[in-house]
């Protein structure tokens, strides 16, 4: 399921065996059950696509969480700003993080990231983000952390990033916004307004999620 979204259009068998390193036989056997929920359907010209249910499931997602309505407009008002590209992200599994939203900035040069990528969750400022915050359930231990991460380089040479999280009710941790472009634009000085403008976001979505920002107005940046 994940090589087929990941592809953005259906696959065929040998397609999936090279894209998972599966057998064709182990994902025949694998696609009966996926078939069978409706999470994968067989199209007529013999390739496999997302079924009804795998859409099912993301509105569902989008409706539980309502991202899509209070996060998108935070990142449209960065750009806005005139910050560099705003991207939403969340943990995908052990060993990455998906996009969930993305807009680009009005900068001439951009860094090559869109809604749907998997991206490794041990490198750059939104991953940094993600591993330090989900599994912190009291408030108290937030405050040891910085709120924003930096990362120069980490996924791509040419590129660097600050984030920083987001929290919905009870104070879950849903996920990190960062701000990110070419490496050459993050001069000290640039990153110091990049970060005000990212905290604001943040604590603006937080507040329109039903969490309550846990750090004062006075911050501090945590480097990575």
């Amino acid at each position: 399921m994940t090589a087929i979204e990941a592809a953005g259009e259906a696959l065929s068998l040998a397609e999936l065996s090279r894209k998972t390193g599966f057998y064709k036989s182990t994902l025949l056997r694998l696609i009966v059950s996926l078939e069978r929920f409706a999470l994968v359907v067989l199209r007529a010209d013999g390739k496999y696509a997302l079924g009804p249910l795998a859409f099912r499931l993301g509105r569902s997602f989008e409706a539980t969480y309502h991202l899509r309505a209070q996060v998108l407009p935070a990142l449209e008002r960065l750009v806005a700003q005139g910050a560099e590209s705003p991207s939403f992200h969340v943990r995908h599994d052990r060993r990455h993080r998906l996009c969930l939203f993305r807009v680009d900035s009005r900068h001439s040069t951009l860094d090559s990231v869109h809604a749907g990528d998997l991206l490794p969750i041990d490198r750059g400022a939104a991953g940094t983000v993600i591993r330090a915050f989900e599994k912190r359930d009291a408030e108290d231990s937030w405050q040891d952390a910085g709120i924003v991460s930096a990362s120069f380089g980490e996924r791509d040479l040419a590129c660097a990033a600050v984030a920083a999280p987001v929290f919905g009710p009870e104070n879950e941790f849903y996920g990190a916004i960062s701000l990110s472009g070419p490496k050459e634009r993050f001069t000290a000085a640039n990153i110091r307004q990049l970060s005000l403008l990212l905290i604001n976001a943040c604590r603006s979505v937080t507040v329109s999620l039903g969490g309550r920002w846990p750090w004062p107005s006075k911050s501090t940046r945590r480097g990575s």
